[in-house]
């Protein structure tokens, strides 16, 4: 069997090693991989960044399935592309893509199939949201409709700091035509909970459950990032909290997805908010989550590959996904600087064997050598029986790995 892995991130590179777990796959193409992925067993990384070119590859060389790891490559329709082909491919239809692809769109399915969610306005007109600020309740949260790398959402404490945020998301245009259009949308106080799931359309199949961190500095303080680690299972999830997403959640989103026509085989990741007023939907994201997969993926005791056959197939309702006992940490080190500018270049050393895994990121190899090449350059994830374990494991690793500039955060999973 060959795979194809698209994309270039540390999501990507626990994707190719979790398919290399399986037998039957003789090689795994990640395009356009990193560092870390052309050192995975089975794994070669190719050059290919277009479409076209990707669909060419997939025909030319037989691939078997291919499994999308960025949400740019579903919004912009590769999944109808590949299956027009006859080609096998995890993912979201185009048109199912615009679950992630636009914030107002997502609100308005969530509000149509009475998806429990926060309260919202959708604005086009910056005058008309900065008049709509004036009476607003802070904090409040701005959202960016398009897609902004995991960037594009800021809670506002006051007025001035909404105002500023509307105008580096329309006037100045900080999102390059995604901040446009714009959710201005309640502020729910709680505890954040990332919950992957794979779908065929007929039934949804949540993973175990984690959670991101999302700030950049310690205590959950300072600008977004893609994510600065995870942990899981989350221990906020509890039994009545994974009964009330499913009955008010997930069900009625599998309910919309269905009645919507759409053609969603592939991950659909719900981030959700815990507030002592029940369990609401933040967002719907089409893809695998960037640093969630990395904590989650290596505690599937199931064989992924059989799994994404299955979605693909139609056949997940014979599927029952068995998960390791204990938990995972993994810890993001970033570029100094990040997510401001920063510089890359610089080589990456190990010194001693890790206990854990190593996921690289923003990282390039070159004749054995690794140097960073992003903001996020490289994550670390340890596994023990308890989350503290897991977590002196993951953080022992960190310790024992060195780039100019390094920085990651000390209280992932506190």
């Amino acid at each position: 069997m060959k795979v194809l892995i698209i994309g270039s991130g540390g999501r990507e590179h626990a994707l190719v090693s979790k398919v290399a777990e399986n037998s039957n796959v003789d090689v795994v193409y990640c395009a356009p991989g990193n560092g870390g992925t052309s050192r995975e067993n089975k794994c070669t990384n190719i050059n290919i960044t277009k479409m076209d070119e990707l669909l060419k590859f997939a025909i030319t060389n037989k691939i078997d399935i291919t499994i999308v790891g960025s949400e740019e490559w579903l919004v912009q329709g590769i999944v109808d592309k590949f299956n027009e082909k006859g080609l096998k491919i995890l993912g979201p239809s185009e048109k199912a893509a615009r679950l992630e692809g636009s914030k107002s769109y997502s609100k308005e399915f969530m509000k149509k199939y009475d998806i429990k969610t926060a309260a919202y306005e959708v604005f086009e007109d910056e005058n008309k949201a900065v008049e709509y600020l004036k009476n607003c309740e802070y904090p409040i949260v701005i959202k960016a409709d398009g897609l902004a790398a995991g960037k594009g959402v800021i809670i506002c404490n006051d007025f001035t700091e909404a105002s500023k945020s509307i105008n580096d998301f329309m006037i100045l245009d900080i999102f390059k035509g995604s901040g446009k259009k714009i959710v201005i949308e309640e502020f729910l106080e709680g505890v954040e909970a990332s919950i992957l799931s794979i779908t065929d359309g007929k039934v949804i199949i949540p993973f175990v459950s984690s959670k991101d961190h999302k700030q950049i500095f310690d205590g959950g303080i300072g600008p977004n990032t893609g994510g600065m680690g995870a942990i899981a299972p989350n221990p906020y999830c509890t039994k009545q909290v994974l009964d009330e997403f499913y009955n008010n959640i997930l069900t009625p989103t599998l309910k919309g997805i269905q009645e919507e026509k759409m053609d969603y085989r592939g991950i659909i990741f719900f981030g959700i908010m815990i507030t002592k007023k029940g369990v609401y939907l933040l967002e719907y994201n089409v893809r695998f989550g960037d640093p969630e997969t990395q904590a989650v993926l290596p505690l599937m005791k199931s064989d992924f590959i059989e799994l994404v056959e299955s979605a693909i197939d139609g056949k997940l309702g014979n599927f029952n996904v068995e998960w390791k006992q204990g938990y995972s940490c993994c810890l993001i080190a970033s570029s100094k600087g990040y997510p401001g500018s920063y510089s890359t270049g610089f080589e990456i050393s190990e010194s001693g064997k890790l206990e854990g895994k190593l996921f690289l990121a923003g990282a390039t190899g070159d004749n054995g050598i690794m140097r960073t090449n992003g903001g996020r350059v490289l994550g670390v994830t340890g596994f023990g029986g308890t989350l503290d374990k897991a977590r002196e494991i993951a953080y022992a690793d960190m310790k024992k790995i060195n780039f100019s500039g390094m920085y990651y955060r000390t209280d992932i999973g506190k």
